[in-house]
């Protein structure tokens, strides 16, 4: 006899993920009904005091996600760019926390196809994000390794890109922009002059009370990028303004 599903899998939440033909894409539809599968509802309680962020919870665990989206990969081979980022808003739309880090895992596994052009997608999904659990892993491992393999001149498209999100009264997009370069400069690439300038001008923007009701998140990634450079690579100092 099968299971009945949760109360939260009522009809309202499959039209929230369903496409104008009213069905999900087959790959969407795995991927959902594998994340629901393998949620609980006591790890759902725990999401929900622990991230909130206004979505709501499958309670299924963060391997669980990985293992699924890997699954999704095998199931339906030779994805193309276009189907990689479709399926990835297509999983985005629905607020569900599972369903969002299964978006961002699927750009990280398969960053090799993504374009220049796709950093108005990862914009859009950083605005929408916020949480730290999702917006740090697209900054550092989404946008900046896309940035960084960019050829000129397209790169210095992408850093001007760069330059207004630190600049944007988005605090979490002010956060995605100082992260991005963090893997490159761990790796002792990067472009140190970059991340310096936009550091200060978040500090400025801290002193000068230019801030909204998540101000500190971007400070806080300032620090973070800090803290991990000062042990792969202590040569690099940074002096701010004062805040």
């Amino acid at each position: 006899m099968a299971q009945s599903a949760p109360p939260f899998f009522s009809s309202g939440f499959l039209r929230l993920g369903t496409r104008d033909n009213g069905r999900m894409s087959d790959p969407a539809g795995f991927v959902d009904g594998a994340l629901q599968r393998e949620g609980s509802e006591e790890r759902a309680a725990e999401f929900e005091v622990r991230l909130a962020g206004g979505l709501q919870f499958y309670g299924s665990s963060v391997g669980a996600v990985r293992g699924t989206v890997r699954d999704a990969l095998r199931r339906y081979p030779g994805l193309t760019h276009d189907e990689i980022t479709a399926l990835s808003s297509e999983l985005w739309a629905v607020p569900v926390f599972e369903r969002r880090l299964a978006a961002v895992v699927l750009l990280q596994s398969n960053l090799h196809l993504l374009r220049n052009s796709d950093l108005t997608r990862i914009e859009g999904f950083l605005r929408g994000a916020r949480l730290q659990v999702l917006v740090d892993p697209l900054a550092v491992d989404v946008a900046g390794p896309l940035i960084e393999r960019l050829d000129p001149p397209v790169r210095s498209r992408a850093d001007v890109v760069l330059d207004r999100w630190v600049d944007d009264d988005d605090a979490w997009l002010r956060r995605a922009a100082l992260l991005s370069p963090l893997r490159a400069l761990r790796a002792g690439g990067g472009d140190w002059a970059r991340f310096s300038r936009h550091a200060r001008a978040v500090q400025v923007r801290l002193r000068d009370r230019r801030v909204d009701g998540e101000a500190g998140v971007d400070r806080a990634a300032v620090s973070l990028v800090l803290m991990e450079l000062a042990r792969a690579r202590p040569e690099l100092t940074l002096v701010l303004p004062d805040g």
